[in-house]
């Protein structure tokens, strides 16, 4: 699916190129090819491109939500970060990686909610975090 189907993310912010599987309010699959051009390359760091572990972090909280918002009871709303908890970053993500992204939620109500994320390359753990939500009216 293609996640501007279903997210409010637009670029040069929008970290996921395709949402794999979706169940709705529970958990998302989604995946993000680097290719070297994004803008954050060239400074981060010269001679040495490295994705920033932050948006690692943000692209798993994007995949998440779609989650939250393919479930009906959160349509015309909008998950925002409330917290992030336990993150690890375990290998570096450079040019040409494929991230491969999964948030599961594991809590959830009509305020507010929680998910554990995974982000790896080939196999390989690459980050992983907790991540705390709000959900706010959209409009």
């Amino acid at each position: 699916m293609d996640p501007k189907e279903l997210l409010p993310h637009r670029e040069p912010f929008l970290l996921v190129d395709e949402l794999l599987s979706i169940e709705p309010g529970v958990r998302a699959t989604g995946r993000w090819t680097l290719t070297g051009d994004e803008w954050f390359f060239p400074g981060h760091f010269p001679g040495r491109p490295t994705l920033p572990g932050v948006l690692m972090i943000e692209s798993l909280a994007q995949v998440g939500a779609a989650a939250v918002l393919k479930d009906d009871r959160y349509t015309g709303k909008l998950p925002l970060f409330g917290g992030v908890e336990r993150a690890r970053f375990r290998r570096q993500v450079v040019p040409g990686d494929v991230l491969e992204l999964e948030l599961e939620v594991t809590q959830l109500s009509a305020r507010a909610g929680k998910g554990s994320g995974r982000a790896t390359v080939d196999g390989q753990l690459a980050c992983q975090a907790d991540l705390l939500f709000v959900i706010v009216d959209a409009g």
